[in-house]
C-alpha cells in the first residue's frame, strides 16, 4: 500500500477541483495512518486534536453515555472524515474507533487544518461540504446511505460478465461517468466509458502499483468499477479488495459451489469485509427459488437475485427488477413496502403490487402483517399478482354448506383455521421455500404470547412465516414453535413500516386496507334504536373486534412511512375472499391515482433514478 501522501489525498473528496500544488501543500501537513483490523486509533474519553480523512477501509465508531452504555454505532468509510467536530469542542470524547478492515487514513492537526481553510477558500468549501454531510447523516439517523464510489464486481466464470456491461450501461443512463478496470481478456471498449486492463502474471497476481496510479488519475470519476475474476491468488485478491467500498460477488446456480472456497478465504483474511460483500445471483428466468447456499448468503451483507431473461407466464417481474435493486444499492436508495393486515380486504394489496410493478416502482424490501404477510411473501416468491387473485378466489371459495349457513363466511374461516388448511393451501405454491431464498427480501410479523413481544421473521420456512402471521386468536389456537406461542401480528403492529426503517429502508411506502370502517355491525347502524338492535353472534363479535382494533392502530402503523396508500374497502367483509378481484381493482385504482405524486416525491430524492 502506498505511503505517497499526494496520491492518497488526491483520492479524497476534500481535494476536489484543487490544483496539484495545493494538494501537495496540504499533503505535506498530513501523516499516513494504516490500521489493521482490530486496531483502535482513538480510545474512549480521549480528546481529539486531529482530523482524520478516510482514504479507504471501514472504521466502527461507537458512542457511549456516562455510564458506559452504547448510545449509537456508526461506520466511517472511504471519502469521509472524523474528528473535526470533536476537535472543535476540545473536550474528551466518549467515543471509540476500531478498524473493521484494513484502513488507510490521513491525519492532519486540527489547528493546521483551520489555518489551511482560512488560507485556501476552495479547500474551505470542500471541507465545509464534508462537515455538512456528516451532520446530515446524523440528522437522518441512519436513513442516509453510503454511495460507494469504488465497486468491485467478482466473477466465478465468464457467464456473469454480462452483469458488468449492464451495470456500466445503466450508470451511464443515470448521467454518471463510470470508469472500469478489468481483467476480462474479451473486454470490448464502450464509447464514453474509460477502461484500463488489469495485467496479471502466471502467479495470478495483479499489478497493484498500476491500480493505485490509475485510482489517482481517475480520482474525479463518479464511479470506478473493478471487473475481476475471483481466480486470482488469495493474497492478490485480498490486496485488491482493500480498494473497494462495495463488493458484488456474482454467481450462478451452476457455479456457486465453486465460489465457496475463495469466498471463505477472503472472509477468513478479513472478517470485516462481510459488511461490504453482496452476493449477486444471476439466474435463468424460470428459476423462482435459487439454492439456499448458506456458505455464501449468510455471511454476506445483502443478497440480490436477478435475471436478464423474459419471465415465464404467471410470474412477476421480481427477478427482472433485481438488477435495478442493485442500482438502488449503489445510488444509496432502499425502498420498503409495508403491507398491513385486514383479512380478505388485504386482496387489495395484490392490485397495489401490480400497479407499482407496472410503473417501474422497484421495491427493495417488504414487510407484512397477517394478510399483508401472505400477499407479500407470495409476491416475493415470484407469483404474479393478477394470477394470485384468481388463486385466492378458487382456494378460498366456501363449500356449498357454508354458503347457505347464516354468517357462513365466518364459520368457513373458523373451519379453515381449526383444521390447519392454510398450510397445505400455501404449500402448493411455496413448497418448502425459505424466506431467505425469495426474490425480494421480506419480513413477516407475528406475536409471541409468552413474551408478549412482536416477532419479526426474515428467515425460515416461508409457509410457517405466513401461517404464524395470519393466526387469528380465538379462531385458531396459538402455534407453538421454537418455545413460542404465536398469533396474528396485527394485535400489536398491523402496518409494519417501522420494521423497514429499522432495516435500513430510507423511503417507506405503507399500504393500509383498514383505514376506513363501515359503521354497521350485526345489521345495527348508529341510528338504530337500542330496543331494536340485534344481538351479534360470538364469532361475528370476535371478527368485528379485530377490525376495530386494526382501524384504531392504523395511524400508529403508518406513522413511520413516507408515503401511504389507503384504499377504501369498508364495504367489504373481512371473510369475502371470493370478491378478491373487486378489492384488487380498488387497490389498483387508488394506486394509479397516487402514482404521479409518488413519482414526484421519489424524483426529489434522486432525479436521475426516478424520472
Amino acid at each position: 500500500m502506498t505511503d505517497d501522501k499526494f496520491l492518497l489525498l488526491k483520492r479524497h473528496p476534500c481535494s476536489k477541483n484543487l490544483s496539484d500544488e495545493l494538494i501537495t501543500e496540504i499533503a505535506n501537513q498530513c501523516e499516513v495512518i494504516h490500521c489493521d483490523p482490530g486496531v483502535t486509533p482513538h480510545q474512549v474519553n480521549q480528546a481529539f486534536h486531529s482530523v482524520y480523512l478516510m482514504i479507504h477501509g471501514r472504521m466502527r465508531q461507537t458512542l457511549y453515555d456516562i455510564q458506559g452504555r452504547v448510545i449509537a454505532t456508526r461506520f466511517q468509510v472511504s471519502g469521509g472524515q472524523f474528528g473535526a467536530l470533536a476537535a472543535a469542542i476540545g473536550e474528551p470524547a466518549p467515543m471509540e474507533l476500531v478498524a473493521e478492515e484494513p484502513s488507510t487514513m490521513l491525519r492532519i492537526d486540527y489547528r493546521t487544518c483551520l489555518s489551511l481553510n482560512k488560507k485556501h477558500p476552495k479547500f474551505q468549501h470542500n471541507f465545509a461540504n464534508m462537515l455538512a454531510k456528516t451532520v446530515l447523516k446524523l440528522a437522518m439517523n441512519g436513513r442516509e446511505h453510503q454511495v460507494p464510489k469504488n465497486v468491485m464486481v467478482l466473477h466465478q466464470s465468464p457467464d456473469t460478465r454480462i452483469f458488468t456491461q449492464r451495470l456500466l450501461s445503466r450508470l451511464s443512463e443515470l448521467e454518471e461517468q463510470p470508469h472500469v478496470m478489468t481483467d476480462d481478456p474479451h473486454w470490448k471498449t464502450t464509447e464514453g466509458i474509460p477502461d484500463f486492463p488489469i495485467a496479471t502474471n502466471a502467479e495470478r497476481t495483479v499489478d497493484l502499483k498500476s491500480i493505485q496510479q490509475k485510482l489517482t488519475e481517475w480520482s474525479g470519476a463518479d464511479r470506478l468499477i473493478f471487473d475481476l475474476s475471483n481466480n486470482h491468488s488469495a493474497l492478490s485478491l485480498a490486496a485488491t479488495l482493500e480498494f473497494a467500498d462495495k463488493i458484488l460477488w456474482c454467481v450462478t446456480v451452476e457455479n456457486w459451489e465453486q465460489s465457496v472456497a475463495a469466498f471463505q478465504n477472503i472472509l477468513k483474511t478479513v472478517p470485516g469485509w462481510a459488511n461490504k460483500v453482496n452476493v449477486v445471483w444471476v439466474l435463468p428466468g424460470d428459476c423462482r427459488t435459487p439454492p439456499l447456499a448458506p456458505e455464501l448468503n449468510e455471511p454476506a451483507r445483502r443478497n440480490f437475485r436477478l435475471s436478464f431473461e423474459t419471465p415465464p407466464a404467471k410470474q412477476s417481474l421480481g427477478l427482472n427488477q433485481g438488477f435495478e435493486r442493485v442500482i438502488h444499492q449503489l445510488r444509496g436508495v432502499r425502498i420498503g413496502l409495508a403491507l398491513g393486515g385486514g383479512a380478505a380486504r388485504g386482496m387489495a394489496h395484490l392490485g397495489i403490487l401490480k400497479v407499482l410493478e407496472e410503473n417501474g416502482i422497484v421495491i427493495d424490501m417488504m414487510a407484512g402483517t397477517s394478510v399483508g404477510a401472505m400477499t407479500g411473501v407470495l409476491y416475493c416468491s415470484g407469483m404474479e399478482p393478477d394470477d394470485n387473485v384468481q388463486r385466492f378466489i378458487e382456494d378460498l371459495k366456501p363449500p356449498w354448506i357454508f354458503r347457505i349457513l347464516p354468517n357462513g363466511g365466518y364459520w368457513y374461516l373458523l373451519w379453515k383455521y381449526r383444521l390447519g388448511h392454510f398450510d397445505s393451501m400455501l404449500r402448493k405454491y411455496l413448497k418448502h421455500s425459505r424466506l431467505e431464498q425469495l426474490t425480494i427480501p421480506v419480513q413477516s410479523v407475528t406475536v409471541d404470547l409468552i413474551s408478549g413481544r412482536p416477532i419479526i421473521r426474515s428467515e425460515g420456512d416461508a409457509v410457517h412465516a405466513i401461517t404464524e402471521s395470519i393466526n387469528l386468536p380465538v379462531l385458531s389456537r396459538p402455534i407453538n414453535r421454537n418455545g413460542q406461542a404465536l398469533v396474528d401480528g396485527g394485535i400489536v403492529n398491523n402496518v409494519p413500516a417501522d420494521t423497514l426503517v429499522k432495516n435500513g429502508c430510507n423511503f417507506v411506502i405503507a399500504a393500509s386496507v383498514t383505514a376506513n370502517i363501515k359503521e354497521e355491525f350485526a345489521s345495527n347502524h348508529a341510528a338504530t334504536p337500542t330496543h331494536q338492535m340485534k344481538r351479534a353472534s360470538a364469532i361475528s363479535t370476535i371478527l368485528r373486534t379485530y377490525v376495530v382494533q386494526n382501524v384504531n392502530m392504523n395511524s400508529v402503523g403508518v406513522a413511520p412511512a413516507d408515503f401511504v396508500i389507503q384504499p377504501d374497502l369498508s364495504e367489504f367483509g373481512i371473510t369475502e375472499f371470493t370478491r378478491a378481484d373487486e378489492m384488487a381493482e380498488i387497490g389498483k385504482s387508488k394506486t394509479r391515482e397516487l402514482i404521479p405524486k409518488l413519482k414526484e416525491i421519489l424524483s426529489s430524492i434522486d432525479p436521475q433514478l426516478f424520472k
